[in-house]
């Protein structure tokens, strides 16, 4: 159906070509694109609010991936300092076994 109006439209457009004036052309052409839908400016602004939105949830789950993270530094941080401080326990109590039974010299 739709070709057919097509075609009858191409051929009273051939038959009155040569004795159209600009006005006819120029309306002819506005009521050509009026029948194209143009995208809405609603369409638009609803495609960035679900862009933005999508940005939102990325830039949220980036932020858990981050504080997870923090989180797992903290606690490799706080294992290491405390095996340094038992380090450091372990190492006074040798050094003290290692004078007390005359292995080291002291400076004194």
């Amino acid at each position: 159906m739709s070709n057919a109006w097509n075609q009858t439209r191409r051929m009273k457009r051939l038959a009155v070509g040569p004795m159209t004036t600009p006005e006819y052309n120029e309306w002819w052409v506005r009521r050509i694109n009026d029948s194209i839908p143009e995208p809405s400016k609603e369409n638009k602004l609803e495609k960035k609010i679900e862009q933005m939105e999508e940005e939102k949830i990325n830039l949220r789950l980036d932020m858990d991936v981050q504080k997870l993270e923090a989180k797992k530094l903290k606690k490799g941080k706080n294992k290491a300092e405390e095996d340094l401080d038992s380090l450091m326990t372990d190492y006074k109590k040798l050094r003290l076994l290692m004078i007390t039974a005359g292995l080291v010299k002291t400076s004194e």
